[in-house]
């Protein structure tokens, strides 16, 4: 049975604010409203396969008494907390060569994809975080250091069927990230990118 966006989205919002951070608890986990308008143009853009598939790591985690959004955070301090991220990785699952591969390779189209995006929508981009890895610190986490950390959590079932519709997105030259951000801006009220880019240059 195919999982409702919705369905998932309720279910990683109360992992959510579970989520302990360095500074405290964060401003944004106090923003539901947000946190389902981004996940669910996320989850939305998926296909099916992907949903179930990751529905399906999260009951796993659970069961494991594990939080896929903790765990989230928790990697993506190996490139913004180094030294706090060393204490921490030993309680992560371990380590997976093949996962690595298809991480890197889903990354590596989404990055492209979003730089496409800042190319031609670069008032609307420019809201978001930087794109590259680069642009790391303790203080700023880039797009492509979140989604990392993120494709970390996921099984290697659920990064075969990310890497699948990748290819298969990319043979018909069709973009994921503009897909997620056409949902994205939609749930704003904007009927198009072209007119949220046209609104922010108004402004």
């Amino acid at each position: 049975m195919t999982q409702s966006v919705e369905q998932i989205v309720a279910a990683e919002w109360a992992l959510f604010g579970k989520v302990r951070n360095i500074g405290g608890e964060a401003h944004c986990q106090q923003d539901q409203k947000t946190f389902f308008i981004m996940r669910s143009s996320q989850l939305a853009a998926w296909s099916p396969a992907m949903r179930d598939s990751y529905y399906g790591d999260l009951l796993d985690a659970s069961l494991e008494g594990r939080s896929l959004l903790s765990e989230k955070y928790a990697y993506m301090m190996a490139h913004t907390h180094p030294a706090e991220y060393e204490a921490l990785k030993s309680a992560l699952p371990p380590h997976e060569a093949e996962k690595d591969r298809l991480i890197d390779g889903i990354c590596a189209a989404h990055v492209m994809w979003q730089e496409e995006l800042a190319a031609r929508y670069p008032r609307l981009t420019g809201q978001g975080r930087p794109i590259r890895r680069t642009s790391d610190s303790a203080a700023v986490t880039s797009f492509e250091t979140y989604l990392w950390g993120e494709l970390q959590t996921y099984s290697r079932q659920t990064l075969e069927h990310y890497a699948a519709y990748v290819a298969q997105l990319q043979r018909e030259n069709q973009s994921l990230g503009a897909r997620i951000l056409e949902n994205m801006t939609a749930q704003y009220g904007y009927p198009s990118l072209a007119a949220a880019e046209s609104a922010l240059a108004a402004h």
